[in-house]
């Protein structure tokens, strides 16, 4: 739904494409990497890369995708073999890295993705209903408290808000999904877990991690100044989570839940 000062009207988007990446170390599982499918090859390069685990190309003996039980490729696990000392320490960051456990099949892809990634969570309930004015002054209430922002320019921020548009608690960080873990954690230290009548605002684009970690949190509304993934939209829409994007102003989209904004 397309939210303006005259009306809210359904209407169609296009989504950027959110996905998992499992990457594998000689068929033992590493890390699993939210991204958009494309150069998968080079972003596990690079992760490897960066996590010092590659330091010279020759280092990197294969790196294929895995084959599913029908024979077919699975797109989001890339299996990757090693040579010298690399494998080394593959084996020694394999053992002290804490990772997901991977489950008896292949892959992490499609709907099978979201229950997986959402094992141990659960739907949203709540009453909670807001209005189109509190949602759109929402970016501003939040930006008028950035100072760190002010002086940088360069910091995300995440605020909880309760139905009148209040803001309840923030936190600035580097990474969106850093902002929203320091407003949770003080909120879960303070004993006021589940969220259920809060709002979580973000300054960046919405991601499925950020709906994951809402949905943890029993937060029934997610609304962001930019854009949402399409993984955070389905899974919005899997955990009854009202998902809004583009909040600027007067306009916004609804793109799951909008039963609960009063438009």
């Amino acid at each position: 739904m397309r939210v303006s000062p005259g009306a809210g009207l359904p209407a169609s988007d296009v989504t950027a494409t959110e996905e998992p990446l499992e990457i594998r170390l000689g068929g033992q599982p590493f890390v699993v990497i939210m991204r958009t499918p494309g150069a998968d090859r080079d972003l596990a390069t690079g992760f490897l890369l960066s996590e010092q685990i590659v330091r010279a190309p020759g280092e990197i003996s294969t790196m294929r995708y895995c084959v599913d039980d029908d024979g077919r490729d699975t797109a989001n696990v890339l299996n990757v073999w090693l040579s010298g000392d690399a494998a080394a320490r593959a084996q020694v960051a394999i053992t002290g890295r804490r990772h997901v456990t991977a489950n008896s099949a292949c892959g992490v892809c499609g709907r099978r993705s979201i229950d997986d990634l959402m094992e141990g969570s659960r739907r949203v309930e709540s009453d909670l209903r807001v209005t189109r004015a509190v949602v759109s002054a929402l970016p501003d209430t939040l930006r008028a408290v950035q100072r760190t922002f002010d002086e940088t320019g360069g910091l995300h921020a995440a605020g909880l808000f309760d139905a009148g548009g209040a803001l309840l608690a923030m936190a600035e960080d580097v990474g969106r999904h850093n902002a929203v873990d320091k407003v949770h954690g003080a909120q879960l230290a303070a004993g006021h877990l589940p969220l259920s009548d809060r709002i979580l605002f973000v300054s960046g684009r919405t991601s499925f991690e950020i709906v994951q970690k809402a949905v943890v949190a029993g937060v029934p509304i997610v609304a962001s100044v930019s854009a949402p993934s399409s993984l955070a939209v389905e899974l919005a829409r899997e955990a009854n989570v009202t998902l809004l994007g583009f909040v600027r102003g007067a306009t916004f989209n609804i793109y799951s839940g909008a039963e609960r904004v009063m438009v």
